[in-house]
């Protein structure tokens, strides 16, 4: 019977594998989902595929839980990174929550000129991923990396990576993804737009795509949703 309770584990996974609970884990597991001995749920760690197990002791500070078998292939999604800069808290957790969901290796959050944030909760961020990734089905939690500048992001880019920006100016006009394999990025702006400086630096690199979203002028969260539906249906594994 499949588990429908899944946890990510920074733990092996293998046929009669015991993995170990944190505190934290154990007390979501039998303090909030009121989870008891013998009852099954399903693992994964990012490298060794989702595997069901069973809980084999119970405790309020740990637990111990073992694997059965494998109930789903190890999988990643395409090679997408998705650059954002941080809005309000909520909705920067809706940026984050999506882009698990939607399929991306990495999320890097950026300051910009305009950025209304300054700093951000790295470790909170990359718990939101996981949390999305539980419940989501997926395999894989991609990185969020720590905020940085995009002069900085720009400076140090691997060049082999394409850029498509979405840049507001373009609302109405046909500018759209061009149909380039490899690895890619989405970069979304803030709330106050791309200043002068940064999308006349962006229009001049040669690997970076500047993207229209449609005749309305989005905001950031919903714009991030939107570049990302479009690329997956255009290179991705929507295609």
């Amino acid at each position: 019977m499949s588990a429908k309770i899944r946890l990510f584990v920074d733990h092996p996974l293998g046929v009669a594998q015991p993995v170990p609970l944190t505190r934290e884990q154990a007390h979501y597991l039998f303090g909030v989902m009121r989870v008891s001995v013998g009852s099954n749920v399903a693992l994964f760690n990012g490298a060794d595929g989702e595997w069901q197990a069973h809980v084999a002791e119970a405790g309020k500070r740990g637990g111990v839980l073992v694997c059965e078998q494998p109930s789903k292939p190890q999988s990643l999604p395409p090679d997408l990174w998705l650059l954002f800069a941080p809005i309000k808290k909520a909705r920067t957790d809706f940026i984050v929550e999506k882009a698990v969901e939607m399929g991306v290796r990495r999320i890097l959050p950026v300051q910009t000129a305009f950025t209304n944030s300054d700093r951000i909760r790295q470790d909170r961020l990359q718990a939101h991923a996981v949390e999305a990734a539980e419940q989501c089905g997926a395999t894989f939690v991609p990185e969020v990396a720590a905020l940085t500048k995009l002069d900085q992001v720009l400076k140090t880019w691997d060049t082999s990576r394409y850029i498509a920006f979405c840049d507001e100016t373009l609302a109405g006009d046909a500018e759209r993804l061009p149909s380039k394999s490899g690895p890619w990025a989405i970069l979304i702006g803030p709330e106050g737009g791309f200043s002068p400086d940064e999308r006349d630096r962006l229009h001049h690199l040669d690997h970076a795509h500047p993207i229209s979203l449609g005749p309305r002028i989005l905001r950031a969260d919903t714009a991030a949703v939107a570049a990302l539906t479009l690329w997956q249906m255009a290179l991705g594994d929507w295609a």
